[in-house]
């Protein structure tokens, strides 16, 4: 193994904000995205590979990959052993980290849903509770976060026709149990731009539309949530992929991570380039869409029609 320890990550080599860890109150998902990216700098500082790092603890270089990623809980030994083998010696630094070891490993409440909640969806609902914005475009349907529960019922049942009562109804309720983040003392500001299709194609009959349309009106009230709707009148718009979610977080050292949605899995997008196109075409389609008066207008139009 060729490691060189004579590289510390001291003065010379100290990996730019390690001092901007985030609070246990971000939620696991964040904290493990926050220890990843600690442990990525100093290993880049000390100029070992992703397999050298992993022969030390016994692990394959993909892992040490999904550490720095954010994307699996990490061992406080092994962090113990990462921050060693990079030259960090300073014990008030390896005590914040393994701190952070710690709290990163402490369930979300969403866990208790894990036995209907695919892994790409969790580390979303971990994404959505840490975040400080959350921009979304849809066309299709209401965002979940906005959904009554008899709407998301019906959306629900769309792809799980065959699925037992019970588990539709724990799927129902974990969308529901999302929905207080809007509501909670530290709420995130939420901005959704929808499609006027997405108003005009209900899941289900005319109670579910007309409930979900006075629903819409009841949590704009909330000064956190903004709400836009794309008229078919102001024709193409720059959204042709379809739908997707920009978050942002509270933490400086934590980029903007684009959410899109697939039928059976997700991708995430962090890099800079990718976040620029999608917030270029999230501006574009504010401009476009009605104002938040002028949608509320049309909600109150579209509730005397149903």
């Amino acid at each position: 193994m060729n490691v060189n320890h004579g590289k510390k990550a001291g003065p010379d080599h100290e990996p730019e904000g390690r001092g901007a860890l985030v609070g246990a109150q971000s939620g696991p998902t964040v904290l493990r995205i926050a220890l990843g990216a600690q442990l990525r700098k100093y290993r880049d500082a000390s100029g070992l590979t992703t397999a050298e790092a992993a022969e030390v603890i016994r692990a394959t270089h993909s892992k040490i990959s999904r550490l720095e990623r954010g994307r699996t809980t990490a061992r406080q030994r092994d962090v113990a052993d990462l921050l060693t083998l990079y030259g960090v010696t300073d014990e008030a630094e390896r005590d914040k980290l393994l701190e952070l070891t710690r709290e990163a490993s402490v369930p979300g409440w969403w866990q208790q849903y894990n036995d209907i909640l695919p892994r790409w969806l969790e580390l979303y609902i971990g994404l959505e509770k840490a975040a400080s914005i959350i921009r979304s475009y849809e066309m299709q349907f209401i965002h979940g976060l906005l959904q009554t529960e008899d709407y998301a019922r019906a959306v629900i049942l769309i792809s799980n026709a065959s699925a037992p009562t019970e588990e539709v109804e724990r799927r129902v309720s974990l969308r529901m149990q999302r929905q207080r983040l809007l509501t909670q003392p530290d709420a995130p500001d939420f901005w959704a731009v929808l499609d006027e299709a997405a108003l005009r194609r209900p899941p289900d009959g005319r109670a579910v539309t007309r409930a979900q349309l006075e629903h819409l009106l009841e949590i704009t009230d909330l000064p956190n949530v903004t709400l836009q709707i794309i008229p078919f009148k102001a024709g193409p718009h720059p959204a042709a992929g379809g739908p997707f979610t920009i978050l942002r977080f509270p933490e400086p050292d934590l980029p903007d991570v684009v959410y899109l949605e697939q039928l059976s899995s997700a991708q995430y997008l962090d890099q800079p380039d990718d976040v620029m196109t999608y917030l270029a075409v999230m501006n574009q389609l504010c401009v476009q869409a009605a104002n938040g008066s002028a949608s509320r207008d049309m909600l109150r139009t579209l509730l005397k029609e149903t």
